[in-house]
């Protein structure tokens, strides 16, 4: 029996010879069917019809166009006309978004080989934690039957940051994260990011990390430092552009930052509604020097202590990450910490505990270090012009 090969790779074939290909049946027709598989489909002509849905191999030979001449024709599956449906996970998983986790694969191999070159070590932190994270903001997912509270981490934060204790020039980490209540066009509970600290590094090396990597990742995808963005094409040719908050308050929001910067949820809503739609349109942009109460976990500028050396990234009015050159003081993250336990209780949202390895680990000492946390399923949809972020999951949380 000849080897079994894809249909995409059919037209290469001399049709004197017998190919084999398997696949599903789509549609029928007159005198056959259309076989499917997962890089395209055929005709198959003269030939006994399978069920509608059914599973087949076949053997035959190729006219340039459609099968013909079957020699042989095995059924693996009953069929069934549900496949066909709208709410089949065959037709969810189709055309665009089949192609989507192909690309997803392949945005995966060219992160690795970005983070292998640059010498940092992957590692896998643990999902389940005592302490998921205390951004004001973010709830997390409680998992029980634990010795102990414990919860899915809102992000590997606090354990990769242990982690640098042992000296190794860099980490990064391509996992689940778990944020409840979080569900739109950009937003599901569970999603996939990117996260990765550097030694002996700030927030500057850590954004030219970011802008090199989706270089490199638009490079490989499209040919250019184009990628298709959600709206429109956007250039991610490094360097980025940067532009810190005051000033986009100054050009995009119709309040100043100091108008703002003692009422948070005023703040939060000029950010949102109003700058964050402008920013990365055409060109990705670095959003940098936020205010120190918006530090969260990043290190207060030695020469301007008002704002922090935190940033985050936009394309195409889409936020990609957030990163920090990072707090290394123990007592100072306590205090931050407590801080927003106090805050969390306040707003009448969940309070975590402190994560006292996490606290240790800074007691400990850690080196200097930049990090950024990545959404990498917004970068796969920016890579794909998907308009929403289930376009880019195999299974999104509505599907299971």
């Amino acid at each position: 029996m000849p080897s079994r090969i894809a249909v995409r790779d059919l037209a290469g074939q001399p049709g004197s010879t017998p190919v084999c290909v398997a696949g599903r049946v789509v549609a029928l027709e007159t005198d056959g069917f259309i076989l499917q598989d997962d890089t395209g489909c055929v005709q198959v002509r003269r030939a006994p019809q399978p069920p509608l849905g059914a599973f087949v191999q076949l053997i035959g030979q190729t006219d340039g166009s459609a099968l013909v001449e079957i020699e042989s024709e095995t059924t693996f599956t009953h069929g069934s006309e549900r496949f066909t449906r709208s709410e089949s996970d065959w037709a969810w998983l189709s055309g665009a978004r089949l192609q989507n986790l192909r690309t997803r694969h392949k945005l995966k191999r060219v992160v690795e080989h970005y983070f292998d070159e640059a010498g940092f070590l992957e590692v896998e932190t643990p999902a389940i934690v005592p302490c998921p994270g205390l951004d004001v903001h973010l709830d997390a997912i409680e998992v029980l039957g634990m010795r102990g509270p414990r919860w899915l981490h809102t992000s590997p934060e606090y354990q990769m940051k242990r982690l640098l204790t042992s000296g190794v020039p860099g980490i990064f980490q391509l996992g689940k994260a778990f944020r409840r209540g979080e569900r739109g066009k950009l937003h599901e509970p569970e999603f996939s990011m990117l996260e990765w600290y550097r030694s002996f590094a700030d927030a500057d090396a850590v954004m030219r990390d970011t802008e090199q990597l989706v270089a490199r990742i638009a490079l490989d995808l499209t040919g250019s430092h184009m990628l298709p963005g959600l709206q429109g094409p956007v250039d991610v040719t490094p360097p980025w552009d940067r532009i810190t908050v005051a000033q986009a308050f100054e050009r995009y929001a119709d309040v100043s930052l100091a108008e703002v910067l003692s009422d948070e949820e005023a703040y939060f809503e000029a950010l949102a509604d109003q700058i964050e739609p402008k920013l990365g349109r055409g060109r990705a942009v670095f959003l940098t020097e936020y205010p120190a109460p918006m530090a969260s976990l990043a290190k207060l500028k030695e020469s301007d202590p008002r704002v922090a050396e935190r940033f985050e990234a936009y394309l195409d009015g889409v936020e990609l990450c957030n990163g920090f050159s990072e707090l290394t003081d123990p007592h100072e993250q306590r205090e931050r910490l407590e801080r927003d336990q106090e805050l969390r209780e306040k707003l009448g949202r969940s309070v975590y505990p402190l994560d006292e390895r996490f606290l240790a680990a800074l007691e400990e000492g850690i080196p200097p270090s930049g990090g950024n946390a990545l959404g990498f399923d917004r970068l796969l949809m920016l890579a794909v012009g998907a308009k929403h972020i289930e376009d880019v999951v195999a299974l999104p949380v509505g599907r299971v």
